[in-house]
């Protein structure tokens, strides 16, 4: 019988890459998009806009700069500066509304 040289090694290898194919499908690309989602969040950021911070902290954003952001925080009215890349998500009016 007559076998084409290096056809073995591609049989061998398309396990490892259907593997690879599954893992960057079902991991790595949805935590690429995930990732660039939040990034657009922060650059979106802007004076009162209310916000969760990764500690659970909400507040109303009253100031920005580069790497912070300052939170007025009930309900003494608190001033918190924390971390722009520690706020988690922005809660919008119509999610306001709906709570």
């Amino acid at each position: 019988m007559w076998q084409m040289p290096g056809l073995g090694s591609w049989v061998g290898l398309a396990p490892l890459v259907f593997i690879f194919a599954i893992f960057y499908f079902f991991l790595i690309l949805p935590q690429q998009r995930r990732q660039k989602k939040w990034q657009q969040m922060l650059t979106e950021l802007k004076n009162g806009d209310k916000v969760t911070t990764s500690g659970g902290l909400r507040g109303t954003i009253v100031a920005l700069k580069d790497d912070s952001v300052h939170l007025r925080v009930p309900p003494d009215n608190l001033r918190l500066e924390v971390s722009r890349a520690s706020v988690v998500a922005v809660t919008t009016p119509e999610e306001a509304a709906k709570q």
